[in-house]
C-alpha cells in the first residue's frame, strides 16, 4: 500500500483550488506537480503548496513519478490529459463535465475500460450524506419523477459562454442536477426532449449559449424528469431537485433533504459532511488500497450522465426527441 500519495494537478485554477485545499489537510498526500497553461499560476501553486511547476502535462508525466493526478480543466480541454494518464497507469480524478460533447469522452471511456483504470469524477452531490439518505428513503415510495433546477447568473469565465468550449450551461453547470437525478431515480436516460430560449443576453460579447432551457427526460425504469437551466438572472437562484411520487414530495439540495409525505408529515435530513472533502478522501484511499468500492462516480458511470446532456444539446438543435441507444443518439 502506498503510504504517501504523490499527486499532480493538470489545471490549477477554479475548482482545482477546492481540491488542493482539501488535500493539503491530508497528511498522506504530497503535492508533486502543478501543471497549468498559465505559467504564473502553476508557479504560484507550486510555491504555495509544493511540487514542480509545468505548462505541459506531457512533460509532467514524463518527468514525475506520480501516484495520482487531478484533471481540472475546462470541458473543451479534456481528452489528451486523461488518455496520457491512463497509458501511464495513473489513477485519475477528473472534474465534471468530462467533455463539451461526447466523442472525446467515449474514447476516454474505452481506454478506462481496456486498462481497468481507477477513476473518479467530481459529481460531489453523490457524497452528501443527506443525498445518500434521501436515495435510501426513496426506496419506501413509488417514485414517479423529478423536477431539477440550476438557475442563476452567468459565470465570468470567457470560455463558459461559448458552447463549443463549455457545452452550454446545461452541460457545464446543470450536469450536477442531471447526475443526481440519475442517482436518486436509479435510472439511465432513454429519451430526451429539450427546448431553449435566447435573446436577453445580446449585450454579452462572444456569447452563443442558451439563456434558458427545459429538458424532459424519460428513464429506463419508467420515471421522468424535467431539468431546467438559466443563466440570465441577478440576485436570485435555484439549485435543487424535487422528487415526486405517491404521497411524496421531496425537496433535495446538496446539503439538505426535506420529505413531505402527508398533510402534517415532514422529515428533514441535514448533511453532516463536506462532500467535496469526502470525495477527495475516498479517492486518495482508493489510490492507496486499490479498493474502489466507495467511489460513487467512476468514469464509466459519469459517461451515462454525459449522454443525457449531449442528447439535450441534439434536441435543442433539432427540435426533436433524441433516443439514447447505447452510445448512439437517434433523432426521431
Amino acid at each position: 500500500m502506498v503510504e504517501k500519495v504523490r499527486v499532480g494537478f493538470i489545471g490549477t485554477g477554479g475548482i482545482a483550488g477546492n481540491h488542493i485545499g482539501n488535500l493539503k489537510g491530508f497528511d498522506d498526500v504530497e503535492f508533486a506537480a502543478m501543471c497549468d497553461v498559465s505559467k504564473d499560476r502553476a508557479e504560484a501553486r507550486a510555491k504555495e503548496f509544493g511540487g514542480a511547476p509545468y505548462t505541459s502535462f506531457e512533460e509532467m508525466y514524463e518527468k514525475e513519478d506520480l501516484d495520482a493526478v487531478y484533471v481540472c480543466v475546462p470541458p473543451f480541454a479534456h481528452g489528451e490529459p486523461e488518455l496520457a494518464g491512463i497509458e501511464k497507469g495513473i489513477p485519475l480524478f477528473i472534474e465534471k463535465p468530462i467533455d463539451a460533447d461526447i466523442d472525446i469522452a467515449l474514447k476516454v471511456r474505452d481506454a478506462v475500460v481496456k486498462a481497468d483504470a481507477l477513476t473518479s469524477v467530481g459529481y460531489n452531490w453523490r457524497y452528501s450524506d443527506a443525498v445518500q439518505a434521501a436515495r435510501e428513503k426513496l426506496l419506501d415510495y413509488k417514485v414517479l419523477g423529478a423536477c431539477g433546477y440550476w438557475m442563476g447568473g452567468m459565470p465570468g469565465t470567457p470560455w463558459w459562454r461559448v458552447r463549443k468550449q463549455s457545452g452550454g450551461q446545461h452541460v457545464e453547470q446543470t450536469t450536477h442536477v442531471f447526475d443526481v437525478s440519475r442517482f436518486l431515480l436509479r435510472g439511465n436516460a432513454v429519451s430526451v426532449h429539450a427546448a431553449a430560449a435566447k435573446g436577453c443576453m445580446t449585450d454579452i460579447d462572444n456569447y452563443d449559449i442558451e439563456d434558458l432551457s427545459f429538458v424532459n427526460v424519460t428513464y429506463d425504469n419508467g420515471t421522468i424528469a424535467n431539468i431546467q437551466s438559466g443563466c440570465c438572472f441577478a440576485g436570485w437562484g435555484r439549485v435543487k431537485i424535487e422528487i415526486f411520487g405517491r404521497n411524496l414530495a421531496a425537496d433535495i439540495t446538496q446539503g439538505k433533504a426535506v420529505f413531505v409525505t402527508g398533510r402534517d408529515e415532514k422529515v428533514e435530513i441535514e448533511s453532516t459532511v463536506n462532500p467535496y472533502q469526502l470525495e477527495d478522501r475516498i479517492f486518495i484511499d482508493a489510490v492507496k488500497s486499490g479498493d474502489r468500492s466507495k467511489i460513487l462516480a467512476p468514469y464509466t458511470d459519469a459517461l451515462e450522465t454525459q449522454k443525457m446532456m449531449v442528447a439535450a444539446t441534439r434536441s435543442m438543435d433539432t427540435g426533436k426527441t433524441v433516443f439514447i441507444q447505447n452510445d448512439q443518439f437517434v433523432i426521431a
